[in-house]
C-alpha cells in the first residue's frame, strides 16, 4: 500500500517536480491576494489609490517569475564560475547601502534607483549561497579535516554580518549565520566545532543584546509585550490580537480589522498576522505546510543532485533550503509572539521587490539542478540498459 501510494504521488517520472511548482505557486498567488487585502486602507490614506501595493506587488510577481525563467535557463557551470564575482558584488552593495542607501524607520538597507529600491542584503543572501557552493565543492576535503578551511567561510560570513551591522539589519545576519552553518553542517564538517563556535557566538550575542538599551528593551517586550502594550510592545501585541481574532477558520477575506491602521506593516513584515485572521488556524496552517513542502523539496533535490556526483548543486540547494526555511520560519514566529521582533520578510508571500526577485531567482535554481540532475540520471539509466544488452547480445552470440 505504502508502495502503490509513493508511487501515485511521486515526481520521479515527469520532467521537473511538480510538488515544487505547486508550492511556489501556491504561496505566489496567497501572497498576491493578502498583500492586496492587507493594503487597500494604507493605499487609499498614502496614495488615494486603494489597490496601489496590490498593482506594484503584481509587477514584482510578474518581475520574478520573468526572471526566474532567465535564471533556470543558464546551466549550473555558469553560477559556478561566478561565485567569487558575485561575492565580491554583495560586498559592494553592502558598502554602498551605507553610504548612498535610504533610511527608513531608523535603518539603512535600501539603494534608492529611481522606481526601484535594491534592499542589499537580499542579493547578499543569493551571492553567499552560490559563493560558499562552489568553495564547497572546491575544498570539501579540507573543510571536513583542516580549521583553515573550515574557517574561511566564517571569516566571509563575519565580514558580510559586520556591514550588515552598520546598516543595521540583525534579521538578515541570523538567517545568513544559519544558512553558513548549516551547509557547512551538511558538507560532513565535525560536529564539534559547531557546538564551540555555538558557545562563542551566543556569549557575543548576549553582550551585543544587552550593550544597547532599545536591544534589551525589545527582548523585554517580547517577553511581555503587554506590559507596555502602547509603546514597545505595540506591534506585537495588535498581531497577537489578529491571531486571537482569527479563530479556526477567520473572519473572512477581506475582513481584517488589525489591518485597518491597527497593526504596522500589515503588508510587509506583518502580513501573515492578517492572513491568521482573516484565513483562521486552517489557513495559517495550510501556509506553513506550503513552505514545509517547498523546503523539503529543495532538500529533496539536494540530496539527489549529490548522490549524483554534482555537490554545487547539491549545496546550492541546501542553501536555498536553508535561507528560505529559516526566513519563513523567523518571520512567522516574530508574527504569532514566539521571537523578538525583526524586520525580515516572508519569502514569495510579503510585499518588497527586492525579496520577491531574489526569491524567484532561488526557486529557478532549484529546478535547474532538478533538471540537470533528471538529464544525468536519464543518460545513466540509457547507458546501463545499452551495456546489459551488448551483454546480452554477446551471451546469445558465443552461444
Amino acid at each position: 500500500m505504502l508502495k502503490a501510494l509513493e508511487d501515485r504521488f511521486t515526481t520521479r517520472f515527469q520532467s521537473f517536480d511538480g510538488w515544487l511548482l505547486l508550492s511556489t505557486l501556491s504561496l505566489l498567488l496567497i501572497g498576491w491576494v493578502m498583500v492586496t487585502s492587507a493594503s487597500t486602507e494604507i493605499a487609499a490614506s498614502l496614495t488615494g489609490n486603494p489597490y496601489y501595493f496590490s498593482i506594484r506587488h503584481g509587477i514584482f510577481v510578474v518581475a520574478a517569475i520573468a526572471v526566474g525563467l532567465i535564471a533556470v535557463r543558464m546551466p549550473l557551470n555558469w553560477w559556478r564560475d561566478k561565485g567569487p564575482f558575485m561575492l565580491i558584488v554583495a560586498l559592494l552593495l553592502l558598502f554602498l547601502v551605507l553610504v548612498v542607501g535610504r533610511e527608513v524607520n531608523g535603518s539603512r538597507r535600501w539603494i534608492p534607483l529611481g522606481l526601484i529600491n535594491v534592499q542589499a542584503s537580499e542579493v547578499a543572501k543569493l551571492c553567499l549561497i552560490v559563493y560558499l557552493s562552489g568553495y564547497l565543492e572546491r575544498f570539501l576535503p579540507d573543510v571536513r579535516r583542516t580549521w583553515s578551511a573550515f574557517l574561511r567561510p566564517l571569516a566571509v560570513l563575519a565580514l558580510i554580518g559586520f556591514l550588515l551591522l552598520l546598516e543595521p539589519d540583525y534579521g538578515a545576519i541570523v538567517v545568513l549565520t544559519g544558512c553558513v552553518m548549516g551547509m557547512l553542517l551538511l558538507a560532513g564538517a565535525p560536529l564539534w566545532r559547531f557546538l564551540l563556535i555555538l558557545a562563542i557566538v551566543g556569549s557575543g550575542a548576549v553582550m551585543l543584546a544587552v550593550s544597547e538599551p532599545y536591544r534589551l528593551q525589545r527582548i523585554t517586550s517580547f517577553a511581555n509585550p503587554w506590559a507596555d502594550q502602547y509603546n514597545t510592545g505595540y506591534q506585537l501585541t495588535q498581531a497577537l490580537i489578529a491571531f486571537g481574532r482569527g479563530h479556526w477558520f477567520g473572519l473572512g477575506l477581506g475582513n481584517s480589522v488589525q489591518k485597518l491602521f491597527y497593526l504596522p506593516e500589515a503588508h510587509t513584515d506583518f502580513v501573515f498576522a492578517v492572513l491568521a485572521e482573516e484565513l483562521g488556524l486552517f489557513g495559517a496552517v495550510s501556509v506553513i505546510l506550503l513552505f514545509a513542502l517547498l523546503v523539503f523539496r529543495a532538500f529533496r533535490i539536494g540530496r539527489k543532485a549529490e548522490l549524483a556526483g554534482s555537490p554545487f548543486a547539491a549545496y546550492l540547494c541546501y542553501g536555498i533550503a536553508l535561507v528560505i526555511g529559516a526566513q519563513a520560519f523567523i518571520n512567522i514566529s516574530v508574527s504569532s509572539g514566539m521571537l523578538p521582533t525583526k524586520g525580515l520578510t516572508l519569502p514569495l508571500l510579503s510585499y518588497g521587490g527586492s525579496s520577491m526577485i531574489v526569491s524567484g531567482i532561488m526557486v529557478a535554481l532549484l529546478f535547474r539542478v532538478d533538471a540537470e540532475v533528471r538529464r544525468r540520471l536519464k543518460r545513466r539509466a540509457e547507458t546501463a540498459e545499452q551495456s546489459r544488452q551488448s551483454r546480452q547480445n554477446s551471451m546469445e552470440g558465443a552461444s
